[in-house]
């Protein structure tokens, strides 16, 4: 057994319905590990049950498997929602229309489904029509213009709101030289050197998977 598999067998378990989209995800689509999987989409689920956001956003859905549990999530700390009026959503877009078919029956076949709406285009462009303040954001798109997703959606976030970056160790190509003109490895340093700097942001990477990076909008004075 290695670490991973004793952490996944000692952490909440993933759920039936996600392991099958997790399965059909790597069967069907190319890159399936693009996928968030059992321990990191437990983690989203725990972030959302912490922070209790209202509206969050997601960019690059693929699969829909990180959406559903963001809105796993939600669903757990709205018990109370009714007889507040508050409704929360997780709006998550796709750039590829070649992803619709597979991910929306996924999306709308699951127990969160009400919570989830389901968008393809391109997030940069389209999440600022959307008119809404969110207060968490999940990056994981297009690695190449990591750093233009950021400051597009940056302006869309409340004071103290969250962003989670997924990718940002990108299998250790982000120290290694001799990936100095792999244009993913770029976007990704380019990003991580940007939030790094970023007097807006508190930041911390954990080595995480591929990476995950949490990062805090410092409340404006």
């Amino acid at each position: 057994m290695d670490i991973n598999e004793y952490i996944e067998q000692h952490i909440e378990p993933e759920g039936d319905y996600l392991y099958r989209l997790w399965r059909a995800t790597n069967v069907h689509l190319l890159h399936g590990r693009m996928a968030s999987g059992h321990l990191q989409g437990r983690l989203l689920k725990m972030l959302v049950t912490m922070l209790r956001p209202v509206n969050i956003l997601e960019v690059g859905t693929f699969s829909g498997y990180s959406a559903i549990c963001l809105a796993e999530g939600l669903a757990e700390i709205s018990a109370d929602d009714a007889a507040s009026g508050i409704s929360r959503k997780v709006w998550t877009f796709e750039i590829n229309d070649e992803q619709e078919d597979f991910t929306r029956p996924w999306i709308e076949g699951s127990p969160v489904a009400d919570y989830i709406d389901f968008r393809i285009g391109d997030a940069i462009t389209e999440a600022p029509r959307l008119g809404i303040t969110f207060d968490m954001i999940f990056i994981d798109g297009d690695k190449r213009t990591y750093l233009e997703t950021y400051q597009a959606v940056m302006p869309l976030l409340r004071s103290g709101g969250f962003i989670i970056a997924d990718n940002t160790l990108w299998d250790g190509h982000v120290c290694d030289s001799s990936y100095e003109r792999d244009p993913q490895t770029a976007g990704i340093r380019r990003f991580n050197d940007f939030v790094a700097s970023d007097p807006r942001a508190e930041t911390v990477i954990l080595p995480l998977r591929d990476g995950l990076t949490l990062i805090r909008k410092k409340p404006t004075s």
